[in-house]
């Protein structure tokens, strides 16, 4: 699980991830997003959050779905070359979606540890203090990940989205 640097294809597919992910809350969605792409670049699959309560199911994440769906459009050794680029580390549900799914790589922008920071003890976000390479690493499979990248960009998005139970006033 070495990291390597950033390509100029890793950074524009993260901001696209990003970009996603802002449209995701302009939806009134949680701002988080995925998409995989081929080993060439070529985006297969783009998925914003879908999990927010009451309406949303709650194991709708972007990065399991986009995953999932990148299943009917690659076969096995087309995702073991596949990258997963997404706005936010992905948790350990959707680190075992990736790892179950057979995508060979992750770019992640916004760290587990700097999500965190910005919702808090939000109710909707309960935080994983999991990173996702400690997951991969008790798994069978290799899966390079490359993050944190652009955090500052990416925690845009999240910026004013959360509400901090510790930090509502007292009725």
């Amino acid at each position: 699980m070495t990291d390597t640097r950033p390509s100029d294809i890793d950074l524009a597919l993260l901001r696209e991830a990003i970009a996603l992910s802002q449209d995701a809350r302009g939806r009134g969605r949680h701002p988080f997003a995925a998409l995989v792409a081929d080993r060439d670049g070529r985006v297969v699959s783009r998925r914003g959050n879908n999990s927010m309560p009451p309406g949303g199911d709650p194991t709708q994440h972007a990065e399991l779905t986009a995953a999932a769906d990148s299943v009917a459009h690659l076969g096995p050794a087309e995702l073991a070359g596949a990258t997963l680029y997404t706005s936010a580390e992905p948790c350990a549900m959707c680190t075992g979606a990736i790892y179950w799914c057979g995508i060979g790589r992750i770019v992640y922008a916004l760290s587990e540890t700097r999500l965190l920071e910005l919702t808090g003890d939000d109710p909707q976000n309960p935080t994983f203090a999991l990173p996702c390479r400690e997951v991969i690493a008790h798994g069978q499979r290799r899966i390079e990940v490359l993050g944190p990248l652009l955090e500052d960009e990416a925690a845009a998005a999240h910026v004013g989205f959360w509400t901090r139970r510790s930090d509502a006033s007292p009725a």
